[in-house]
């Protein structure tokens, strides 16, 4: 089960975060997400526990437990839908029909 993990403090590494989570049972996997730029933590992670029964006590005891300044936010991660991203239409400008990429000019003015 991926579990998303949001509220961490940003020195937190992988190695630490494994470490929380494997109290609850088996981790595949746990990563801290950074910051392509300055290569430091953006405050949230995934961690990936394949047994669903250890991953739930997991959800359960660490959400809303403070590890820094503010309270972790622990929860079941949402599936990302296959093929890119949903929330906007390819290619430019949303015009209300089809057509492909550039932006509205509005009516053809003659």
């Amino acid at each position: 089960m991926n579990i998303f993990v949001a509220g961490l403090p940003y020195d937190l590494d992988d190695a630490e975060l494994m470490e929380i989570f494997e109290k609850f049972g088996e981790v595949k996997s746990a990563k801290v997400a950074m910051d392509r730029e300055t290569g430091k933590s953006r405050g949230f992670a995934f961690v990936d526990m394949p047994v669903k029964e250890e991953a739930m006590d997991a959800i359960e005891n660490l959400n809303d437990i403070s590890l820094g300044k503010k309270p972790l936010v622990v929860k079941a991660a949402e599936e990302r839908p296959s093929g890119g991203s949903s929330r906007r239409p390819s290619g430019g400008y949303d015009r209300g029909g089809s057509g492909g990429a550039g932006y509205d000019r509005g009516p053809k003015r003659y």
